[in-house]
């Protein structure tokens, strides 16, 4: 009689197969898991004791943890791009409304995920040339261009040095709020009710854009 193979019904781990989709349940073990434990103890058999699935799973569907990290990161960037629209879908029409409304977008994302911010934007482990990776990072840079080609006039801002350099600028504003913010070090800002402290950062986005 033939041994029993790892893929055998009655040898494999039936775990995997509660989840109605396992790829999602494992990104989200992953988010979970990056979030506790941090980048430096991030394993695929820590993600798949967390999804309660056996550790082979997260290898079948993402290779190795750079995989995983780089898909994590990719979907990070579908909802950081989807959390910037929300805030725009409430702003008033029209430049610079709609873009200010996007920065703050930028920034909820990054206070709410900061595990996940930092990986998609201060970590080496994502493979940024995957193709899905850089796809989606660039969807994310390309709704800003959009922003700023409205604000400017200016219709195709990949080519106007001027448009760039206002689309930089108005990424680094957001992004030093965003990491001023998550990490602690703008207590005045963390101390503000909600309300307040978004009146104060769409005041501070919108004088820097007229400056």
């Amino acid at each position: 009689m033939a041994p029993m193979t790892p893929d055998d019904p009655k040898t494999a781990d039936p775990r995997p197969y509660h989840h109605g989709d396992l790829r999602a349940a494992l990104l989200a073990a992953a988010e979970i898991e990056l979030s506790e434990t941090g980048i430096e103890r991030f394993s695929l058999r820590a993600v798949a004791k967390r999804a309660g699935v056996s550790h082979a799973a997260p290898a079948h569907h993402f290779g190795d943890a750079q995989g995983l990290l780089t898909a994590l990161a990719a979907a990070g960037y579908d909802r950081f791009l989807a959390t910037q629209r929300a805030r725009e879908a409430t702003a008033p029409a029209g430049q610079p409304d709609r873009l200010i409304a996007a920065g703050l977008g930028y920034i909820d994302f990054a206070t709410a995920h900061p595990a996940l911010f930092r990986l998609m934007f201060a970590s080496s482990r994502p493979d940024f040339a995957d193709p899905v990776l850089e796809a989606s990072g660039r969807a994310a840079y390309d709704h800003l261009l959009e922003n700023v080609a409205e604000l400017t006039g200016i219709p195709d801002p990949r080519r106007s040095p001027a448009a760039l350099t206002a689309a930089t600028a108005a990424w680094a504003i957001v992004h030093g709020l965003a990491d001023l913010l998550q990490t602690g070090r703008a207590g005045f800002l963390r101390s503000l009710p909600e309300s307040e402290r978004t009146a104060v950062l769409t005041a501070i986005i919108r004088r820097c854009l007229s400056s």
